[in-house]
């Protein structure tokens, strides 16, 4: 699919849904067109690949930790099988369907479909493991569920997380996931109060998560605390595994405690009973609450995104890029001069000698041969120059690499890359787009509050 279909695409889809990110969506296209000028996306890639259009809910975590019967009862439908053993190894995405009965699609559906998350996400794989790009359907599926809670957003489920025993392609796809996600649901079971063995696994779904700028999307839920019930020691249990994430860096927050009223063991002890039915209430309704918001959030996200693609380009990319460019001319420029120099005391030699044709014409030819040859070596020494710079980036940034091949290409004119105008035209259009994602915030804000009252609210 061009990068133009996959507009159209987006498009259709926001036209009904929110006017303000039908307009976002055109400074996309103006981003896009930005970085593909300067190099740093190819021709048919563009940053509307990098978000989740849908609202996106995922949920990872440890193996029989309740993922799946908590989605079964979010949904109320029995969508994923569930149990103490891992019943499924592929990410599952929900999403709503007009079919009575569950659907069940192959990852394929996904991956050619550029509004869900994982568009394309063969070719992620592929980078990771050679051959497996084209195996998509061993890790992913769709499936469709007739319930009104999941219109309009997605549901992803995660097969039992294991950091020891994962291959490197599922944890590229975990972490994309994570990277795509409006909310991220981590699961972990009580029934395993010793979180230090999963030291691994904790510093891969907690440790790398911490310090995102989003970090506050990640909520770590403890399930089944009533297994907790027979020896009454939640308090321990949970101190436990707080103590554990905390040593990967989560100080506070989001951190809760629940079960499932339909699975739950029997508790003999009616206040230990109320205690925790009290504890999981609470907890439950916070982590619903967050849920049933994604769809705001979403809308605040995509506007934000914007602005960080913006800026990632003006205060990273674009100093990298010029001083990439800049070593490059030095060198261009320094190779000149002494080329210029060794052809001019050549010319100059054979005067003094008197090995140059008397006529006019011969002397001109004499010149025109010098300049040919200046001009010869001069694109060589360019290219090798670039080559090198282009290999020096390679394995630091591609998106540099490429950027730098692209602007040293023999067509540009080196003035052009020396007084670096382009770069500063280029920083002035970014200035725009990161203006118009916080104008679009202001009108997403002007939907849902109104700080002098009346009319303000439209959720």
């Amino acid at each position: 699919m061009t990068t133009k279909e996959r507009y159209k695409k987006l498009k259709q889809h926001l036209k009904e849904e929110n006017p303000v990110l039908l307009d976002v969506i055109r400074q996309y296209e103006n981003l896009d067109r930005i970085a593909h000028s300067l190099g740093f996306l190819g021709s048919e890639e563009s940053y509307t690949a990098n978000i989740s259009w849908w609202p996106l809910i995922s949920v990872l975590g440890t193996f029989s930790a309740g993922k799946s019967t908590f989605i079964n009862n979010y949904l109320g439908v029995k969508v994923q099988q569930s149990g103490n053993q891992a019943v499924d190894d592929k990410f599952t995405v929900i999403c709503y369907g007009n079919n009575e009965k569950v659907q069940t699609l192959p990852g394929l559906a996904l991956d050619a479909d550029p509004r869900f998350p994982f568009y394309n996400i063969s070719e992620e794989v592929e980078k990771v493991e050679k051959g497996e790009g084209s195996r998509v359907n061993l890790y992913l599926q769709l499936k469709t569920v007739k319930s009104d809670v999941i219109k309009g957003e997605i549901l992803i489920d995660s097969p039992g997380f294991d950091a020891d025993a994962q291959r490197d392609s599922i944890l590229r796809i975990t972490d994309h996931i994570i990277g795509m996600s409006d909310l991220v649901l981590i699961f972990f079971d009580a029934r395993h109060p010793e979180p230090g063995a999963m030291r691994d696994t904790l510093e891969h779904l907690v440790g790398t998560t911490v310090g995102r700028r989003d970090a506050n999307k990640m909520l770590y839920i403890l399930n089944q605390i009533d297994t907790t019930a027979k020896e009454d020691n939640l308090e321990d249990v949970m101190g436990a595994w707080q103590r554990a994430l905390s040593q990967q860096g989560l100080i506070s927050g989001n951190f809760f405690a629940i079960y499932n009223e339909d699975a739950m063991v029997a508790i003999d002890d009616p206040a230990v009973a109320e205690r925790l039915k009290r504890k999981k209430d609470e907890d439950l309704a916070r982590i619903i609450e967050r849920m049933e918001g994604v769809k705001i959030e979403r809308a605040y996200r995509i506007s934000k995104a914007l602005e960080d693609f913006a800026k990632e380009i003006v205060t990273e990319k674009l100093p990298l890029l010029r001083k990439a460019l800049g070593r490059w001319g030095r060198r261009v420029m320094v190779a000149d001069l002494v080329l210029a120099g060794l052809i001019a005391a050549g010319v100059g030699s054979l005067f003094t000698l008197g090995m140059l044709p008397s006529s006019m014409g011969g002397v001109v030819a004499v010149y025109a041969a010098a300049i040919v040859l200046f001009l010869f070596i001069h694109f060589k020494m360019r290219h090798l120059f670039g080559r090198m710079e282009v290999k020096r980036w390679m394995q630091k940034d591609p998106r540099i690499a490429r950027a730098i091949e692209q602007n040293i290409r023999w067509y540009r004119p080196m003035l052009r890359i020396w007084l670096k105008g382009w770069s500063r035209r280029a920083a002035d259009k970014l200035e725009h787009v990161i203006d118009y994602s916080k104008e679009a915030i202001r009108k997403l804000n002007d939907q849902f509050v109104s700080p002098a009252g009346g009319e303000g609210i439209k959720s």
